[in-house]
């Protein structure tokens, strides 16, 4: 189902000057689906309205030459994330190596496997971006889980979320947790942008699973290649998130962000 709700974003972008806003403004006004874009080169912001998906808009931002990190989406208390990771495999430090840009072999150890950002836009609609990177080629499954708890990865999520007991969404007969599907091409790349009629709240401390096993054969999933997942964390909205250095390691936004990148976070 296409996205035809527009939203607010808040992203931090290193801009120097009016030339950088300038640039960054035409680039985003390329997307489909940008409605509004303002530029704050004091604080170092980008105010974007719209329907196009947070991880678009990030790519339009990084090919003028500047990283982008996304401060906020909606309004407060309808935002979420999940870091997805890989337990098939746990690397020793002197294995991890960074995660694959688009263009490379999927083959890769390091945990971090892809990222998934939710943003309400409605009582009854909230938008999923979701990417993968670094993950076999083929048709990927994405859902929500009964559970949060990943001890055991896959295994220990349980099954597909279903919501309130007895409860299904759009007369189909799938249980509320079924997001849809993403396709990885053999660089082992993969985005998706999904609407859905549910409420953020109601996912908040669940996990998401991302795997090209599709469950009809009843079999359990299982922490294999092909199987990545996260739990699902409360995001901040559009200014809501004023931080810009970390009081637990004191280092800057940017710092942080270098940090992550390392690790393959997108």
């Amino acid at each position: 189902m296409a996205v035809t709700t527009p939203f607010q974003t808040l992203f931090a972008v290193p801009m120097h000057c009016d030339g950088c806003a300038k640039d960054i403004t035409s680039a985003l006004h390329k997307l489909p689906g940008i409605t509004k874009v303002e530029a704050n080169v004091k604080d170092q912001l980008v105010s974007i309205e719209g329907t196009e998906a947070p991880s678009a808009i990030v790519e339009a931002i990084k090919a003028t030459g500047r990283d982008a990190i996304l401060r906020g989406s909606g309004t407060s208390n309808s935002a979420a994330v999940s870091i997805l990771e890989t337990y098939h495999h746990r690397p020793t430090d002197a294995e991890v190596t960074p995660a694959n840009a688009p263009g490379e072999s999927w083959v890769n150890q390091r945990l971090v496997r892809g990222l998934v950002r939710m943003v309400q836009v409605s009582p009854t609609e909230t938008l999923v971006d979701l990417t993968v990177r670094g993950v076999p080629p083929g048709t990927y499954h994405a859902t929500v889980r009964e559970y949060g708890d990943l001890k055991d990865g896959a295994a220990s999520a349980g099954p597909v979320w279903s919501g309130a007991p007895g409860s299904r969404e759009g007369g189909d007969g799938q249980p509320r947790g079924v997001l849809g599907t993403v396709h990885v091409g053999p660089n082992g790349y993969g985005n998706a942008f999904i609407n859905r009629p549910f409420q953020v709240w109601e996912v908040i401390g669940h996990a998401l699973v991302v795997s090209r096993r599709d469950e009809s054969d009843g079999e359990p999933l299982r922490n294999e290649e092909d199987t990545v997942l996260g739990v699902i964390a409360r995001s901040a909205g559009v200014w809501d998130n004023d931080k810009t250095v970390c009081s637990c390691t004191g280092k800057t936004l940017w710092q942080e962000r270098k940090d992550e990148v390392s690790k393959g976070m997108l």
